[in-house]
């Protein structure tokens, strides 16, 4: 029970406590009698925290700010954090007696930070602080009407309150104050709402099929060397539970390691490798590898970079795995830079503000400490920032150089151009400008996969998921080359199967990747980007003609004339075409390979054959495809553990500890 009692009232129970105690002779008695009836110094001793607590505004006209980031410290460690609310009003309560220290932040404004506020137990601190404009120019877009057609109703509503609810903190509007309860109701109500829509995204993409060769001789798709799948994968796993389906994006898998191709020769920037042996999950079946090295560029060799960082410093991406670690992979990025590269920094929340103009890379202090300075707060404009980005990323163009925007965010974008058409037409406009574009993703949650892996694909760029710094090693230190720097664009595959050899193929992922196959001969059609030494590698399970097995077929065509399938005695089996242009090109080049119908035993296959297949074999366990056949966790780590090879990274270790991982947890689950 708890008792409100002032201290006059205080004052007068206790004089007759005394006078009861005198009159029973018991002077001994009146502390315990305080204590066993009116616990008021119980009371007193609750009161031992204090409460810090003040009013953030703009010290050129002392309006309020609203939002603003407010960052508590003690002993250099940051233990609390708030926002300021609609009158830039903030609180910290039930601290410790001490001394702290408090940073403030928002977009626009210079960080500002006070030490050595003295806490004492029982009487509120109050710290107010004003901001001083940032000196850098803080450009903001204004979206334009046709970008805003697909935004949420609630967005659409918190789009016409907040510049309301700004104006009349401003003029201290009294009607304002009088509906401030609902007000605040209405801010809540919002961040409830978008709180229930705080959910992982992603396409859904059905698998392949079997195509019979006679009636679909053409297997037609653009490459793909994005890697986010994997590592989406492995958080998933690490996380204690097989990621879900549609997450699983084979091809991604695959190409996540690095395979021993040999260097192209000649003129063409590279080789293509093909090799066919058993399927290891359906032993009925052949498995066909087709493998593309590019040409690796040395470090010194590679041209000046032109690079915008876009960065989301929204409210979603407060939590340590998004804006932190952000952080801490573009500082890795930044060390690797020379004098030679250019770097700006954009970020984008409730507006787009450029918070670093493009600056030498070998000024990696000015960088980093910017990078530093960023803190999450606010809506996610991504519209407005991508717009704002390609701006400046054009402004500082690089002849014959590197012109890229890195875009790293969770995906999240919920103000401006947010429908997934809406950004594909906004980036496939942009991308004519000649600048490339790099998607990172961070964070769990809400991540947005379906759009990171639209934008890269439109931007003519590629696309990793950053789900720890060793990750954002792998991308950005140890495979800059093939991740900054593209040497081919519009990059396509088209496979020809010879109907005496091959009865029925499965192109094995790249299901978002397919083309018409007029599509290949096509200049106009915009395909995959590749990498200074990158590679990319293509599996085709195949079912080899004379086969026992019943093959899908259509009914005979009327005026198809059956001579046309010409009766060759030729030894090939299939022939590969591959066709790219230069970076800034605009006609494509042909390269042709065939294979010869040579099979070799499993056991005798090549290390890239044999792992890949066995990433491939882990991909249908994971997805539950209806052609996994005879595929076991068993039989993918005997694959992967006897094909591991030299593995200089550990990439392919750990890839066989998240196998013996995800095994058991599926186990867990048959059990429960």
């Amino acid at each position: 029970m708890e008792y409100n009692v002032s201290s006059h009232q205080r004052v007068k129970i206790k004089s007759h406590l005394k006078l009861y105690a005198m009159k029973f002779k018991q002077k001994t008695s009146i502390a315990l009698i305080l204590i066993l009836l009116f616990p008021f110094g119980g009371i007193m001793a609750q009161n031992k925290t204090g409460i810090v607590k003040g009013k953030i505004t703009n010290a050129n006209d002392n309006n309020a700010v609203p939002f603003a980031n407010v960052l508590l410290f003690k002993s250099k460690k940051q233990i609390k954090g708030t926002s300021t609310d609609f009158e830039g009003k903030y609180e910290f309560k039930n601290l410790a007696p001490g001394k702290y220290a408090i940073q403030i932040s928002a977009l626009g404004f210079e960080t500002n930070k006070k030490e050595n506020i003295v806490v004492t137990a029982g009487k509120p601190k109050i710290v107010n602080f004003k901001l001083i404009l940032n000196t850098v120019e803080l450009k903001e877009i204004v979206l334009e009407e046709a970008e805003a057609e697909m935004v949420s109703e609630d967005v659409k509503y918190e789009r016409q309150v907040m510049p309301v609810l700004a104006n009349a903190i401003r003029t201290k509007n009294k009607s304002y104050k009088k509906d401030k309860s609902r007000m605040g109701y209405i801010s809540h109500n919002m961040e409830s709402r978008r709180d229930n829509f705080n959910t992982e995204a992603y396409a859904h993409n059905p698998e392949n099929d079997f195509k019979n060769v006679k009636s679909t001789p053409l297997s037609t798709f653009s490459i793909d060397v994005d890697a986010a799948s994997y590592s989406n994968m492995r958080r998933f796993i690490n996380n204690g539970q097989n990621p879900p389906i549609d997450a699983v994006r084979i091809e991604e898998m695959v190409n996540y390691f690095n395979y021993d191709y040999p260097q192209p020769k000649g003129d063409d920037p590279f080789s293509i490798t093909t090799e066919m042996s058993d399927c290891s999950w359906n032993p009925k079946h052949k498995l066909i590898h087709v493998g593309i090295q590019g040409e690796k560029i040395e470090t010194d060799d590679l041209p000046s970079s032109n690079l915008v960082f876009l960065l989301d410093v929204s409210g979603s991406m407060s939590s340590p795995n998004k804006l932190p670690l952000l952080k801490k992979s573009f500082g890795l990025l930044v060390k690797n830079l020379t004098e030679k590269d250019r770097v700006a920094i954009v970020v984008y929340a409730g507006a787009a503000g450029l918070v670093l103009p493009s600056t030498p890379g070998d000024q990696k202090e000015t960088i980093l400490n910017a990078l530093n300075r960023l803190n999450a707060g606010g809506s996610t404009a991504g519209g407005a920032g991508i717009k704002l980005a390609y701006n400046v990323a054009t402004e500082n163009f690089i002849k014959e150089g590197n012109n890229r925007i890195i875009l790293a965010t969770d995906g999240d974008f919920n103000i401006g151009a947010s429908s997934d058409g809406e950004m594909t037409r906004l980036i496939e406009k942009k991308r004519e400008t000649g600048v490339f574009l790099t998607c990172l993703g961070f964070g769990m949650g809400n991540y947005k996969d379906s759009k990171m892996e639209t934008l890269a694909d439109k931007g003519n760029g590629n696309y990793a998921y950053i789900d720890n710094i060793l990750e954002a090693k792998k991308v950005l230190v140890t495979e800059m080359g093939g991740t900054m720097h593209t040497i081919a664009k519009d990059v396509k595959i088209q496979v020809e199967f010879n109907p005496n050899k091959i009865a029925s193929y499965k192109l094995i992922g790249y299901e978002n990747r397919l083309l018409n196959d007029e599509d290949f001969n096509d200049d106009t059609k915009d395909a995959g980007e590749l990498g200074s030494g990158h590679t990319v590698t293509a599996l085709y399970e195949v079912v080899m003609k004379g086969s026992d097995e019943s093959i899908r077929s259509v009914d005979p065509l009327r005026y198809r004339n059956k001579e046309t399938i010409q009766q060759s005695s030729s030894s090939e089996i299939l022939t590969v075409k591959f066709r790219y242009k230069a970076p800034q090109g605009k006609t494509s080049k042909l390269i042709v390979r065939h294979l010869n119908d040579k099979s070799t035993p499993l056991t005798k296959s090549s290390e890239n054959f044999k792992f890949s297949a066995a990433v491939a074999e882990f991909g249908l366990l994971l997805r539950n495809s209806k052609h996994k056949a005879n595929a076991s966790y068993k039989h993918v780590l005997e694959l992967a553990k006897n094909s591991k090879g030299k593995d200089d990274n550990g990439y392919r270790a750990e890839f066989i500890r998240l196998v013996e991982m995800s095994e058991m947890q599926a186990s867990a689950l048959l059990t429960e």
